[in-house]
Formats: C-alpha cells, structure tokens, sequence
C-alpha cells in the first residue's frame, strides 16, 4: 500500500511517499508539514527512510523524522550528513513487499535516483520527471539539461510493460498509460 502523505499540504515541500509491507518505509521525507501526524494516520513505526535526492524540499522534516523513529537513511551519496545508507546503482533497496531497482539518474541533481520494482510495476522518479510529460529543473546548482536527458533515456531503457504507477517528487502520481509520461517528458525535455 502507498500513501502520498503531502499530496495537500500547501507548503514548500515535495510529494512524501509511505510504502507499507514487510520493510515499511518512506520515500522522501519532504519539507515544512506535520509529516509526523501523517505517518501516525496510517502505521505505528517505520523502517527506513530512502531518498531519491537532497534538495531541501525532499528532506527538510528528515530530522523531525530521525527524532521520532530509529531508522537508516538511504541516499545515493554516503558523504552527505543525511545519508547513513548507500544506494548502488544497479543494486536494489527494499521497500514495503518490493525490492527496487536502483537507477542513478543525475541532470537535476548528482545523487538524483529512480526507484523501479518491475514485479510490481511500480516506480519512483523523484524529480526527474513528472505527470503530462514535466521534467525536473536543471538550473539549479548540479543541473545539467545533456545529462538529465541522458537519465530520462536511461530510464525509459530500464522500464518495461509491467509498468502500472510512477510516482514522482511533485504533482499528481500517474497510473494510466505511466510510460507515456516519460516518454513526452524526454520528448519536452530534448525540445528546450
């Protein structure tokens, strides 16, 4: 099962993902909300924390976080202050019933990751790119549009047609035809 526990918060923040099963974790911590009253509405305890990158509006409540649940951070880069865990590109993570692939995707940010469980046909993109075809700034320092077109690719390269739901750092998650999202994400982003 997986909450968008900030789909209406009117904040500074990005989509926060709670993913429930054996190994229940969040996706995402998000920024400036009361994450904590919202992961209580749905489960006691969590697991881990997994980002799929370090801006400050995907891991603003991390410490609010951290003071209430004794788990490990995983993130992409291990010398960031945030990160207690390694993602591996290639490797995968566990979360909720799922095992994830791990799919570094940089162009908006360096340790920028994509989550993929094709048994489950579930993926989360982070900021890379978004619902109707979006795709995540790349002026903002690490930005590089070449290399975010590149992670787009390699993205798409990495999906297959199990693919039912992508979830991403904003807006709305898509569970219609999600391959098409990306697929006129990278066309939008080859276009500026």
């Amino acid at each position: 099962m997986i909450h968008s526990l900030a789909a209406d918060v009117q904040a500074f923040t990005s989509n926060v993902f709670l993913v429930e099963g054996d190994r229940t974790a969040l996706v995402d911590v998000g920024n400036d909300f009361d994450i904590l009253g919202r992961i209580d509405d749905h489960v006691d305890a969590i697991d881990a924390v997994v980002l799929t990158h370090t801006h400050p509006d995907h891991i603003g409540t991390l410490d609010t976080v951290l003071d209430a649940f004794d788990v490990d951070v995983w993130g992409y880069d291990p010398s960031h202050d945030a990160v207690d865990r390694e993602l591996v590109d290639g490797e995968t993570v566990a979360i909720g019933d799922g095992d994830y692939e791990i799919i570094h995707t940089p162009g908006h940010k360096n340790d920028h990751v994509c989550l993929y469980d094709p048994q489950e046909g579930i993926v989360f993109v982070g900021d890379l790119v978004f619902a109707n075809g979006g795709f995540g700034r790349t002026d903002l320092e690490e930005g590089n549009r070449q290399q975010l077109i590149e992670s787009i690719t390699r993205l798409l390269d990495t999906l297959d047609d199990s693919l039912t739901e992508l979830h991403p750092g904003h807006g709305p998650s898509v569970t219609t035809n999600p391959r098409q999202d990306v697929e006129l994400a990278l066309q939008a982003a080859k276009m500026r």
